[in-house]
């Protein structure tokens, strides 16, 4: 390797891995698609709360998940006229509070949250938490001994020895002392916290949702978890399932109230829920608002400047195919940055029609331009007169075109004028000096390299990752300087030397 080109090459190389990593993280950390269209699902969850207000003053508590496993709460808000509403947060203990001076009668509070499926780690704990203190009546005292005995007996850890509780507190299998448990316990996840407790096992109650799309009238279920081998594990009361199933949300933890009314009584919550499927772009929008990536993304701009930008982070693509056509390829075009302009305006016109147009205003600007020869003008003044030329002709197509009903003729002023002028100026000195033939080989070759350039930026992957992972510029950058070192034969060069083939073969 030279070693001249080793800061070349070191240059490469921090480009492309500096654009790579940074799209990287802005995907990792504010989940900024990398394909477009991407969808994902949010749970739209309704709280409501009904009860009866006494006519005095009314406050109501109710327990909100706290970082629920499985799950990210987007946006909450309440629903409820006439009520103050805040959501207090208390040593990792969330709460929606309503408050009102006087109220009386029936009275509804909404409560609405969106949440997004995550993935879920079990969350571990440095201190194993303190046993909850368990108080029994002689003859259920009696009875816990016995069932745990049987339990442990038939168990190795804390996970199998709830198991087998759950077992043993089955109805249709429950023996004496079974039932005489069941009968003076209200829920039979408390009495298994209760079991697992005297059996030296950490455990507490927990209240969750199971969510089922486009259901009505939903309560809490009762749920327990345990502490085993460094986490808490969730494992279902009724059925002995552990883990957390994917539709299942962890409403509140421990054993305060879930909902707390002072000033009313008959109090109710229930929940409805829906599930729908929303752009993920537009959900990163919304979560990662703070995020250093959003800050210094294009979409903290107003949208005037984003369509801009929309625009302008396509030119490294097209300035690729232009170096990659002349360089590798070896084809001639008009000027360097012809092609990209020309390939920008048909993202504004479409294909068809910018290609008709473009021919149609250089080939009537060669045929002024033709006329004007004539006159002996200076090359200032000729390039002026091109330009006023060049407008009316693009206000005649475009009129010609919204007369017949063409409307892309009026996106024809997407063109940039001033260049065209000055191709058509470029191209009928070419016409002078070298003939139409050379003339019909740059301009020819222009067009290809704009067709080439627009197919790219029009694939809507190329468009999507250009807006919104804009460092992956300088990857194309890395390869723009990567084919600016290339000194060898060009491909349509090759054709010249094949005679020189034939020579060495017959030597």
């Amino acid at each position: 390797m030279n070693r001249g080109k080793i800061p070349f090459y070191l240059l490469i190389t921090v480009l492309i891995g500096t654009g790579l990593t940074t799209a990287w993280l802005r995907h990792t950390t504010t989940e900024v698609p990398l394909i477009p269209g991407e969808q994902k699902p949010v749970w739209l969850i309704e709280g409501r709360v009904d009860f009866y207000a006494d006519g005095g003053a009314v406050t109501v508590n109710l327990d909100l998940p706290d970082q629920a496993p499985g799950f990210r709460l987007i946006r909450e808000q309440a629903a409820s006229p006439g009520y103050g509403f805040a959501v207090l947060e208390d040593q990792n203990n969330r709460r929606a509070e309503w408050t009102k001076r006087e109220a009386v009668g029936l009275q509804t509070l909404y409560y609405n949250a969106q949440y997004i499926p995550v993935d879920s780690r079990p969350i571990e704990v440095d201190i194993e938490p303190e046993l909850q203190t368990v108080f029994w009546s002689e003859p259920q005292s009696t009875a816990a001994r016995e069932l745990l005995r049987g339990a442990k007996a038939r168990s190795s850890n804390p996970a199998s020895t709830a198991r087998e509780l759950i077992k043993l507190l089955n109805p249709s299998t429950a023996d004496q002392n079974a039932e005489l448990l069941l009968t003076k316990e209200f829920s039979r996840a408390e009495l298994l916290v209760k079991l697992l407790n005297q059996a030296d096992v950490p455990a507490r109650k927990v209240m969750a949702l199971k969510l089922e799309d486009a259901r009505r009238r939903q309560v809490l279920q009762p749920m327990v978890e345990l502490f085993d081998d460094g986490h808490w594990l969730l494992i279902d009361s009724m059925t002995g399932e552990q883990g957390l199933p994917q539709n299942l949300l962890l409403w509140s933890r421990g054993e305060a109230a879930q909902l707390d009314v002072l000033g009313g009584q008959n109090s109710r919550l229930t929940f409805s829920m829906i599930r729908q499927t929303v752009p993920a772009l537009a959900l990163s929008q919304v979560q990662f608002t703070d995020n250093l990536f959003s800050m210094l993304g294009v979409y903290s701009l107003p949208i005037e400047e984003q369509s801009m930008f929309k625009m302008l982070f396509l030119l490294p693509l097209g300035a690729m195919v232009v170096v990659f056509m002349r360089v590798m390829i070896g084809l001639k075009t008009a000027g360097t940055f012809m092609p990209i302009l020309i390939s920008l305006a048909f993202l504004q016109t479409s294909l068809i029609p910018g290609l008709v147009s473009f021919i149609l205003i250089v080939g009537l600007g060669l045929l002024l331009r033709s006329y004007l020869s004539y006159l002996n003008l200076l090359l200032v003044a000729r390039i002026a007169t091109l330009i006023v030329l060049v407008i009316f002709l693009i206000s005649i197509l475009s009129l010609v075109g919204y007369q017949l009903g063409f409307n892309a003729g009026i996106t024809i002023t997407f063109f940039p004028m001033i260049i065209i002028a000055w191709t058509i100026e470029r191209m009928s000195i070419l016409w002078e000096e070298e003939g139409p033939h050379e003339v019909l080989i740059q301009g020819g070759g222009s067009l290809l390299v704009a067709v080439i350039a627009y197919l790219l930026m029009n694939v809507q992957l190329i468009s999507h990752l250009s807006f919104n992972f804009p460092e992956l510029n300088l990857v194309i950058l890395a390869l723009i300087l990567m084919m600016g070192q290339y000194t060898g034969y060009k491909l349509s060069e090759l054709h010249r030397f094949r005679s020189m083939s034939h020579v060495t073969d017959a030597d």
